[in-house]
């Protein structure tokens, strides 16, 4: 496990240097997000070995079933996301949040585009999909690797109410890397629900920000993806 906390740490890292080098904070991430990615991608293609684990994917058969189960998935992800960060925000309010917004307000419309639409899907996916989901896979299971990177997605937001609304979409990513194992749809997939969280108004989720509708949404997004882990894993 020293494995993945040495790349959290380094690319935390990453982002402290270049936080002091350019003195903008979304301009800092967007910068240190498109290094991990490059490098990590790097790190893919000339040490493949370094990445890959077993057993190998099942052979792609019920390609449709499978597809029908991701989009599923998916809308659940954002659903009981939204509900879950919204309910948290008006029940107990997040400074943190806060200040992200405030922050990608100052840094303007353009540079907060290119972090959410472009380096933020890429460099995150980079990280945590394409590099400590398969150095945990070589050690544990399914089930472990997926939670532990799914927590790790929604921590590196750093405040309560985007942890909320990102965790159920890091389990789905790691359960889409598992069957693809490859980081394009993972990328896409991203950016759709970034865009999805940029597109639709918050106060067409409102009446979700409740207790009894976010614990509804969870656990029929958990049933989903319980059902997608088994039609994965054959288990």
């Amino acid at each position: 496990m020293l494995a993945p906390a040495a790349v959290l740490s380094g690319y935390l890292a990453i982002g402290a240097g270049a936080l002091a080098l350019l003195r903008e904070p979304v301009a800092a991430t967007a910068a240190s997000g498109a290094v991990i990615m490059v490098a990590i991608v790097l790190l893919r293609i000339l040490k493949p070995s370094w990445v890959s684990y077993g057993p190998a994917p099942r052979p792609g058969r019920a390609t449709l079933r499978f597809g029908l189960a991701i989009a599923l998935c998916a809308v659940l992800a954002f659903l009981a996301g939204q509900a879950m960060g919204l309910w948290l925000y008006f029940a107990v309010g997040s400074a943190g949040y806060d200040v992200s917004n405030q922050v990608r307000e100052s840094a303007g419309i353009w540079l907060t585009l290119l972090l959410t639409l472009a380096v933020a899907p890429a460099g995150e996916e980079a990280l945590f999909r394409g590099l400590l989901y398969p150095l945990l896979r070589r050690r544990v299971g399914v089930v472990i690797a997926t939670l532990i990177t799914a927590a790790g997605f929604g921590l590196l937001h750093g405040n309560i109410v985007q942890f909320a609304a990102v965790l159920p979409l890091g389990v789905l990513l790691a359960l889409l890397y598992e069957r693809t194992r490859a980081l394009w749809p993972c990328m896409c997939m991203h950016l759709g629900f970034n865009l999805a969280a940029a597109v639709v108004p918050a106060r067409a989720l409102v009446p979700l920000a409740n207790p009894v509708s976010a614990a509804l949404l969870l656990l029929a997004f958990a049933a989903a993806a319980w059902m997608l882990h088994r039609q994965i894993t054959g288990r």
